[in-house]
Formats: C-alpha cells, structure tokens, sequence
C-alpha cells in the first residue's frame, strides 16, 4: 500500500470533520471524524509497513469506539434499526450520518471499506480461525433481505402503532441487535468455517453497500500481463472474490472489503489496490 495514502485518508476526514460541522454547528462531530481518520490513517500507515495485525488496530479502534463510545455510552443505535428511526424523526443524528457516509455514499468511493476496516461486528469475527473459507459459498444471501426487510417493518410499526418511549426502545434494539448479531456471526464461522459467513448472508447493512459498492472507484485490480493465473488471490479473499478478472460483474465483486489479503498472497505483484 503507498505510504500517502494515510496522508490522503486524514486530509479526506478533516474535509469531511468541516463539513459535516458546518451543517451541524455540532462539534462532536470535529472529534468523531478526526478520531476515525486519525485511527484509519495509523493502521494504514501500518499497511504500509506490512505490519500482518495493521488491519485489526483499525477495527478495534474504529468498531469499539462507535459500539462502546457512541452507541452503549452516548445511547446511540448506531445499527440499521436506529438509521431507519432518526430517518423517520427526520432528525440528522450520528446514525444517520454514518450510514450516509460509510454505508450509502461513501461506497461509491471505497466499496465496502466499513466492512474490512470499522465494522464492530468483523471486528470480532476476523479474530477467529477460519481467515478464509474452508467448504466454498452457499445460496444463502437472501437472509439479509428478509432480515433488511423485518427492521424497516419493526422501526416504521413504532412510528404506525405510536408505541411510547422509542428512546429506550432503540437503545436496548442496539444492545440486543449486537448481542444476536455476535452470537449468529461466530456460531455461523464456526459451523461452515468461516470468519465471514455473517457478512455474506446475513449482514441486512450489505443491502445498501451492494447496490453502491458496485461502482466503488477504489478497487483491486489485476494487471494481467504480470497475472501468472495460480488463483493464490482467490483462495485467499475471506469474501470468495475473482480477483483475476478486473470486470465490475467479476464474482461477487461487490463484496470486496479491500483487506489486500489477496495482493499479500500474489506471488508476482500483480495486483493493485
């Protein structure tokens, strides 16, 4: 990874710190978004030194800042439910912003980054055994649509039903959203051996990061010329992306979180983030 990059990724959060401040006039946002560059641009910079655990730095200090810090201590739902909530209230809060930035627009520009580098949820799944699939991928992703589908059905039957104290309601949605998410995402690596099989079926935020992702400007490409075709990259994507095809239709190109697990397995440097 070059050695600007961390540059580029501060310099990008410090715009998006004044922006989002300006809109506002709320200067937690100044240390939200400078934090989350800072802790970004650290592990990239570690990236760049091929350190194996730079990856991991920034999810534990990204995820556990958003789940501990903003979400159990700010009682912010910071998960799909609290999105769809402060949508209907029409209020511009911290959930709302985040997923406008990591989830819905920011895709566009680095595809499902949020998923290799600041999930909370990852951030503890990638810490188990199985880095990359062990019994190949199954035709399960319509459970995150069933699932995408359920949390909009239970936020908008709140505002429907004018059910009392949504405040309480969407803290302890988070608290027991992460709870259930953690536990289906580790029984889940376990029973299929792999790390990620709760991003490939059942994450309902992959929804949002499919459809924009697909247009994502930073990618992984191959150069085909130096591509000796020993497949190293798609045995080691823990996504079960085709690297060797630079086609946005390439398998299951979408689901690229840009972990460079691929680019560390090439024997011949052929392939560029």
């Amino acid at each position: 990874m070059n050695i600007r990059a961390p540059i580029i990724m501060e310099t990008v959060f410090v715009a998006i710190a004044i922006i989002i401040y300006m809109l506002t006039s709320n200067t937690f946002f100044i240390f939200n978004f400078l934090y989350i560059g800072t802790a970004i641009s650290i592990g990239l910079f570690l990236m760049a030194k091929d350190k194996p655990y730079a990856r991991n730095v920034i999810m534990l200090a990204v995820g556990s800042y958003l789940l501990i810090y903003v979400g159990l201590l700010g009682h912010e739902n910071m998960l799909m439910s609290g999105f769809w909530y402060y949508l209907f209230l029409g209020v511009f809060e911290a959930a709302v912003i985040h997923y406008l930035i990591a989830k819905i627009a920011g895709p566009f520009l680095f595809g499902r980054g949020w998923c290799g580098y600041a999930c909370w949820t990852a951030m503890v799944l990638d810490l188990l055994p199985y880095k990359t699939p062990q019994n190949g991928r199954k035709n399960w992703g319509y459970f995150r649509y069933v699932l995408f589908a359920l949390i909009l059905c239970f936020v908008a039957g709140l505002f429907v039903f004018k059910v009392d104290n949504l405040e309480s309601i969407m803290f302890y949605a988070f608290i027991i959203g992460n709870v259930i998410y953690y536990a289906v995402g580790i029984a889940l690596a376990f029973c299929l051996k792999d790390n990620r099989a709760f991003c490939k079926y059942v994450c309902p935020i992959t929804v949002f990061l499919k459809a924009t992702s697909y247009f994502s400007i930073l990618r992984v490409k191959v150069d085909k010329n130096e591509c000796i075709e020993c497949k190293k990259c798609i045995k080691s994507c823990p996504m079960d992306v085709d690297m060797m095809d630079n086609s946005r239709k390439r398998t299951n190109g979408t689901e690229c979180i840009l972990c460079t697990e691929c680019i560390n397995a090439c024997p011949n440097d052929a392939l560029k983030l």
